[in-house]
């Protein structure tokens, strides 16, 4: 809950100021998309389409992971973990979503919009509902999303599907629900305390930068993956020579 209130002070600090930016940025549309029931389908769609993006990038770009692994820092798979929101996602989810109103999506559908699929994303951090039966073929079903909450190897950075699972399965990231799910992190954190759930990986971030040999090994270990760890070339040794 401790997580939730921080994400609901940073939504009520900036959510205003973001708003004003797409609403400018709407200026600029490229199409004429309206407000009508049909644009808002398609706009869900977009949106989808675009958070399976920021959320895929949010694994894969480790300053972006910093920000986002509080969310599977939980060993527990229930609606209080859909609750447990990273306060600095508000800040960082801009830069994929201002787009939507460039294309044409009025803002004001989109936060509309965007707050169906927000409640969807809730109902699927679960382990009471084991299937969804062929819906599970188009939209993320718990299933999937259990598995995206997994530490296990074979389900690291899969399934970032929000409303549909048909990105997963379109861009190679899709995985079954086989193996039992062991939630978590990889070393998790065992603390309740807020402040070092919402900001561990940035401390391990900023000290590992501050020790890079150089600026672009500093560079490399903020936006390459979670785990990457900066190897030094060893020069080739010289062959032996050929003993008499």
């Amino acid at each position: 809950m401790s997580m939730l209130a921080g994400n609901v002070a940073m939504k009520l600090a900036f959510d205003g100021m973001f708003l004003g930016i797409y609403l400018w940025l709407h200026q600029f549309r490229l199409f004429d998309i309206g407000v009508d029931w049909s644009a808002a389908l398609l706009d869900l769609v977009a949106i989808d389409f675009v958070y399976y993006w920021f959320h895929r990038a949010s694994h894969r770009v480790r300053i972006l992971w910093a920000v986002h692994v509080n969310h599977h820092s939980s060993e527990l798979m229930n609606f209080g973990t859909a609750l447990r929101q990273p306060w600095l996602n508000r800040l960082v989810r801009p830069s994929f979503f201002w787009v939507l109103p460039i294309i044409g999506f009025h803002p004001f559908l989109t936060l509309t919009v965007g707050s169906i699929a927000t409640i969807y994303g809730f109902w699927t951090h679960t382990e009471q509902i084991r299937t969804i039966g062929p819906l599970g073929w188009i939209f993320v079903s718990p299933s999937h999303h259990r598995v995206h909450h997994g530490s296990n190897p074979e389900y690291i950075d899969r399934n970032y599907g929000n409303l549909l699972i048909i990105w997963d399965r379109l861009f190679g990231t899709f995985a079954r629900e086989d193996a039992p799910v062991v939630y978590g992190l990889r070393h998790n954190i065992d603390s309740y305390n807020p402040l070092t759930i919402a900001f561990h990986d940035w401390s391990a971030l900023l000290r590992g930068m501050r020790q890079a040999p150089s600026v672009s090994v500093a560079l490399a270990l903020a936006f390459k993956p979670p785990g990457w760890t900066f190897e030094p070339d060893v020069p080739d040794q010289p062959d032996e020579p050929d003993q008499p």
